[in-house]
C-alpha cells in the first residue's frame, strides 16, 4: 500500500512539474508582449511593483490551494481577511502591543477556519455552502464592528515593518517567499502534504487507507484562515488604515491564481510553484493593462479567458 501512494505521489509530481513549465512559458509570453507595448514595463522599480502587487494575491491563494488540493473550496477568504484587519487595527489602536494584536488576528483567522472545517469535516455539509454563508457572515460581523468605517492611526513601527525592504527586497515579497518555502515543504515533505493530496484524490479510499480525513480538512482551512489574515495585515501596513470592506473579491483572484497555476477544483491536484506563477500573471496583466492606459474590465475579461483555458488545459491532461 505504501509503495502505490509513493508511486502516485511521484506520479503527480511529475505531471506539476510539467504544468508548472507550462504556465511558466505563459508568463513569459505576457512579459515579452507587455514588454514590447510598454518601454516602462521591463524597468526594475515596475517589476518589483509586480512583485509586490502580486503579494499578497499568492499569499491568499497558495491557502486555498491547499483547500482545492482537498477537493474543497473557500470563499471566505476576503471577509475573513477584513475581519482579522479590523481586529488587529483596532486593537493597535487602543494600545495593545503590535506583536500580540498580530497574534489575536491571526488566531481569529485560524479559529475562523476550524469553524468551516468542522461543519464540513464533521457535519457533513458543502464546502461552497459553508464558506458561501462565511463570506456573508464574516464581512457583516466586520462592518458590525467597525460601524462600517475605516479604522485610522495605524502605529508607525508596524506601518515601518511592512514597508520596510531586506537587502532591497520589500517586506511582502519575503512573506510571500516564507510562505511559499513553508508550503513547499509541507506539500511535499510531510504526513499532511500525503494526506491533502490523498484526501482530494480519493476521500474513500483515504479513509480506508488510515488517512485522518476529518483532521485534514479542518488542517487546510485552518492554514487557508490564517494565511487571509496574513495578506489583510500586509495590506492594512501598506494602506496605513484597515476598511472592513477590505478582501472584497479575494477569494475570485485566489482561486483563479491557484486554477491558472494548474489546481484542479476536482481534488487532487495543485502545486506551490504553478499558484505562484498563477499571482504573478495575474499581477503583470493588471500592471500591464493599467501602463497601457486599457479600462479595468478588460482586465476582468482577459482574466476570465485565462481562467477558462486552464480549466480546459487541465481537463485535457485528465484525458476526460
Amino acid at each position: 500500500m505504501t509503495d502505490m501512494k509513493t508511486q502516485v505521489k511521484n506520479s503527480l509530481s511529475l505531471k506539476f512539474s510539467i504544468r508548472d513549465m507550462g504556465t511558466l512559458i505563459g508568463l513569459v509570453i505576457i512579459f515579452a508582449v507587455f514588454a514590447v507595448l510598454s518601454p516602462v514595463f521591463l524597468t526594475v522599480p515596475n517589476l518589483i511593483n509586480i512583485m509586490q502587487q502580486s503579494a499578497i494575491n499568492a499569499i491568499v491563494a497558495l491557502g486555498m490551494t491547499l483547500v482545492i488540493i482537498s477537493a474543497g473550496i473557500d470563499l471566505s477568504v476576503g471577509p475573513v481577511a477584513a475581519l482579522a484587519a479590523v481586529i488587529c487595527a483596532s486593537l493597535m489602536v487602543a494600545g495593545v502591543p503590535v506583536p500580540l494584536a498580530v497574534l489575536l488576528a491571526l488566531l481569529g483567522g485560524a479559529l475562523y477556519g476550524v469553524f468551516n472545517g468542522v461543519l464540513i469535516a464533521y457535519a457533513g455539509l458543502q464546502p461552497f455552502i459553508v464558506t458561501l454563508g462565511g463570506l456573508s457572515l464574516c464581512r457583516a460581523l466586520a462592518l458590525i464592528y467597525t460601524g462600517g468605517n475605516p479604522i485610522f492611526g495605524i502605529p508607525q513601527s508596524f506601518r515601518s515593518f511592512i514597508n520596510g525592504s531586506l537587502l532591497g527586497i520589500p517586506c511582502p515579497i519575503i512573506i510571500a517567499g516564507v510562505v511559499a518555502i513553508t508550503l513547499y515543504i509541507v506539500l511535499t515533505k510531510t504526513p499532511l502534504g500525503e494526506y491533502i493530496f490523498a484526501v482530494g484524490g480519493n476521500e474513500e479510499a483515504a479513509r480506508v487507507c488510515g488517512v485522518p480525513v476529518a483532521r485534514t480538512k479542518i488542517a487546510v482551512y485552518v492554514i487557508s484562515g490564517v494565511l487571509a489574515s496574513i495578506a489583510a495585515l500586509i495590506l492594512v501596513g501598506r494602506l496605513g488604515a484597515a476598511d472592513p470592506t477590505l478582501g472584497n473579491l479575494w477569494e475570485m483572484n485566489a482561486i483563479a491564481a491557484a486554477a491558472i497555476g494548474g489546481a484542479s477544483l476536482m481534488g487532487g491536484k495543485g502545486s506551490v510553484i504553478g499558484t505562484i506563477l498563477g499571482a504573478i500573471i495575474l499581477g503583470t496583466l493588471i500592471n500591464g493593462f493599467t501602463l497601457l492606459n486599457i479600462q479595468s474590465f478588460y482586465q476582468l475579461l482577459a482574466t476570465g479567458v485565462i481562467i477558462i483555458v486552464a480549466m480546459l488545459v487541465d481537463r485535457a491532461t485528465r484525458g476526460k
